[in-house]
């Protein structure tokens, strides 16, 4: 009698620490619909500290960790330069910081310093005039898994369906939701300087390639004609 007691007992506990699991779950946005539209941001210009990156999106966290660290009530934003299935991840550019302010607000001095401080840069974004744009909750750190699995899926849909030039992709975290946002328009004001720089360089490596195979090819045409 004792022994199904205790069993009776395990099974209940297990039941009850699923139907918690599965609670938490739902809480983190497990069955949001993500609606995905065309319309006005959900900002207006706004001030950032950030920093850039190459490298896999997966090892965003420790910039997050790191911005949040320095001014915890800040919003994080972060901006995703390439599509990680079709660029290797190691080559992946990306910026993950926090928005000082926004519209005509200035950011505090204060901030400003303790961000420049540890290596942050500062730029300010414009609020473009179109975007295609997606939210999710933002409850728990399992909101952040379930977005980035199910929104940035149909944010990729939507934009291929209507053949959109929408780039780049744009995070924002604020309040309870996450703001998945991708530009319409003014695209190249959301290229920092390091992005541009990495931009530069590759068009003039593709440059060289072409030159140098076009050279190939005229040394192959006139051996042949020889």
């Amino acid at each position: 009698m004792a022994d199904w007691l205790l069993i009776g007992l395990f099974a209940a506990l297990v039941a009850l620490l699923l139907l918690t699991l599965f609670g938490f779950a739902v809480y983190s946005g497990l069955f949001t619909e993500v609606i995905v539209s065309a319309g006005l941001p959900p900002f207006s210009s706004i001030t950032v500290a950030y920093k850039f990156q190459v490298g896999p999106y997966g090892d965003s966290g420790r910039l997050f960790t790191e911005s949040c660290s320095i001014s915890p009530r800040l919003c994080s934003i972060a901006l995703y330069y390439d599509n990680p299935h079709t660029v290797d991840p190691e080559k992946c550019r990306y910026l993950v910081g926090s928005i000082l302010s926004e519209g005509e607000e200035k950011p505090s001095e204060e901030v400003v310093r303790m961000f420049l401080k540890y290596g942050f840069k500062i730029i300010n974004f414009p609020a473009p005039s179109h975007v295609v744009m997606a939210t999710f909750p933002y409850t728990t750190p399992l909101s952040i898994h379930l977005a980035v699995n199910r929104v940035h899926t149909a944010l990729d849909v939507y934009i291929k369906e209507r053949k959109l030039c929408a780039h780049p992709r744009l995070e924002i975290y604020k309040g309870n939701k996450i703001y998945f946002v991708c530009p319409l328009a003014r695209q190249g004001d959301f290229y920092v300087p390091e992005m541009k720089e990495l931009e530069k360089k590759s068009r003039a490596a593709a440059a060289a390639a072409a030159e140098a195979e076009d050279a190939q090819i005229d040394i192959t045409v006139t051996t042949n004609n020889a």
